[in-house]
């Protein structure tokens, strides 16, 4: 037993009403015994219930076919979503542009991201247009479940790069355990071989089936002989999906100017890449603690500060973890194309 343990215990409960996930740096999220008596199985439910309250309230804004298509699968794709004129100054200026970016090295693969901060968006002025559509507002509110301003980066995404094991990635996995939002506008084709994203569509809603799985997992994810699964990130096999009345996993090779949304709380992968490859994209981060009552007033959301978010986590991120344990790696300035 942890000496400290009787002092932690405060923060240790106060971390249950919170998107806190991971079974192993928690004794009480990771409990086999609580979990056997519902506490994962709890916070599974209720985090759903408080989304889809939220949902409700933003439902208005967003366009019919697009939360119909959203309800059902839980991804949302939307083809030529940005006029011609506009992608194409959006690429011409975004694959010009060279600034700070960080790395990170997973298996065989280097993701690459450059903040969208205001000195990104003053050379990638077209890069507005898109920010402030407001089909795409809508639905990145109405998918995170929350009215607020969601991380943006360009991001690049490099398999095959490295004599190493898989990129953890590629194997099917829920974010967390509550509603999440990602979106990716695709800044060139994505081919299959590159390795395109995967969902498995319906697998955001929380059926009978999936809680039961999300139960049964979290009675040995602590245990369990994979790192990513026991941070709260939990792993499926495709073999598993038919027992949950889910089908197989949708590729989606698409064409530039495709806009993916997806809820991250759905099975979702990266498909496994057979060549080198380089994939550049606008990617979207979005989720605040589940368990929030209301909409609320967000301060990350307001002009000036939402566009600095990013070099703001990346600071503390390298004062709080150390050069050692950060595990995006600062590379100088790089554009997203670079091989």
């Amino acid at each position: 037993m942890n000496a400290f343990a009787p002092l932690l215990a405060p923060f240790w409960f106060a971390q249950l009403f919170t998107g806190a996930k991971s079974f192993i740096d928690n004794p009480l999220i990771g409990s086999p015994r609580l979990n056997a008596r519902g506490l994962h199985a709890g916070r599974v439910r209720l985090a759903q219930a408080m989304t889809a309250r939220r949902r409700r309230r933003l439902a208005d804004a967003v366009d019919p076919a697009d939360r119909a298509a959203f309800d059902r699968d839980g991804v949302v794709e939307i083809r030529d979503f940005l006029p011609a004129a506009t992608f194409g100054a959006l690429q011409q200026q975004l694959f010009a542009y060279r600034g700070p970016a960080r790395e990170m090295v997973q298996g065989d693969t280097i993701t690459r991201r450059l903040a969208l901060d205001p000195a990104a968006r003053r050379a990638i002025p077209a890069f507005e247009d898109f920010c402030r559509d407001p089909r795409w507002r809508a639905l990145a509110r109405y998918v995170s479940g929350f009215d607020i301003e969601p991380l943006l980066y360009v991001q690049s995404i490099l398999p095959q790069r490295h004599d190493a094991p898989p990129d953890p990635q590629i194997a099917f996995h829920a974010d967390t355990f509550y509603p999440a939002m990602k979106a990716w506008l695709f800044l060139e084709d994505v081919a299959v071989e590159t390795g395109p994203f995967a969902y498995v569509k319906g697998s955001h809603r929380l059926t009978p089936q999936r809680l039961a799985w999300e139960k049964q997992r979290s009675l040995s994810a602590r245990d369990g002989d994979c790192r990513l699964s026991a941070r709260g990130s939990l792993r499926i096999d495709t073999s598993e999906l038919a027992a949950l009345d889910l089908p197989q996993p949708t590729i989606f090779a698409v064409p530039a100017n495709t806009l993916l949304i997806a809820d991250t709380f759905g099975f979702h992968a990266r498909s496994p890449a057979s060549v080198p490859a380089t994939r550049v994209e606008i990617w979207a981060y979005g989720r605040r603690n589940p368990f929030r009552l209301a909409k609320g007033w967000d301060v990350w959301s307001l002009p000036g500060i939402a566009e600095r978010r990013i070099p703001i986590r990346w600071w503390l991120g390298d004062r709080i973890a150390g050069p050692a344990n950060q595990p995006w790696r600062p590379v100088g300035l790089k554009s997203a194309a670079d091989g």
